[in-house]
């Protein structure tokens, strides 16, 4: 009798590190499906985000010759910066290389110049957003009012000029354009603008994005 008692302790003693032991591998399994899914969620790039150091598909670490790739799904458009353009007549000059970006549609989505002219190895100098389907975390994108942009960020600076006020904000390394004809304020004059002196609702010329 004892020798049976003692035999089945033993199996059930067998049987609960077998159990344990199972389960330490499901959790395990678990643990590692979970790294996995979390992994390929972040592997997905929002295409239309805005964030610091980068502007949808394309970030400060992409190289130019790599641009055809990574917007393999839209149309680009190549400007190479040749000097004087256009024959002897005219005195336009392209300083920057541009890569337009369109969608399948014919939207223009932005446009993105290199910190190298004919260099494939170079990397972004900037971008300028074209199209408001671009947006930040906190929703701003280029039919948003000045009122939003204060609200959500700190403007560190604002560097009047003739025409326009740019707004710098060092959170997503960014300037932004405002036609002075929003502003209420004198198109030839350069004097210091201050954030009370911008109206809520004043539009956004240019939206730009420094890449470090």
């Amino acid at each position: 009798m004892r020798i049976k008692i003692k035999y089945s302790i033993l199996a059930l003693r067998n049987h609960q590190l077998i159990l344990n032991e199972s389960m330490s591998k499901i959790k395990r399994v678990f643990t590692l499906l979970i790294i996995v899914l979390i992994t390929i969620q972040c592997s997905r790039k929002d295409p239309f985000l805005i964030e610091k150091n980068r502007v949808g598909l394309i970030s400060n670490i992409d190289l130019i010759g790599n641009i055809e790739e990574i917007f393999k799904n839209d149309s680009i458009v190549t400007y190479i910066s040749e000097g004087e353009m256009g024959g002897r007549d005219t005195k336009y000059i392209q300083e920057n290389d541009q890569y337009l970006i369109f969608s399948k549609r014919g939207k223009h989505l932005m446009t993105i110049v290199p910190k190298i002219q004919h260099e494939s190895t170079s990397t972004v100098k900037y971008v300028e957003i074209m199209n408001p389907q671009f947006k930040t975390e906190k929703g701003i994108n280029l039919n948003s009012p000045f009122k939003d942009i204060n609200v959500n960020y700190l403007i560190n600076k604002i560097e009047p000029s003739l025409s326009s006020a740019t707004l710098y904000i060092d959170e997503l390394n960014a300037t932004i354009s405002l036609d002075k004809k929003e502003l209420g304020l004198n198109q030839f004059s350069t004097k210091e603008i201050t954030v009370e002196q911008i109206p809520d609702l004043a539009k956004i010329k240019y939206l730009t994005i420094w890449f470090n």
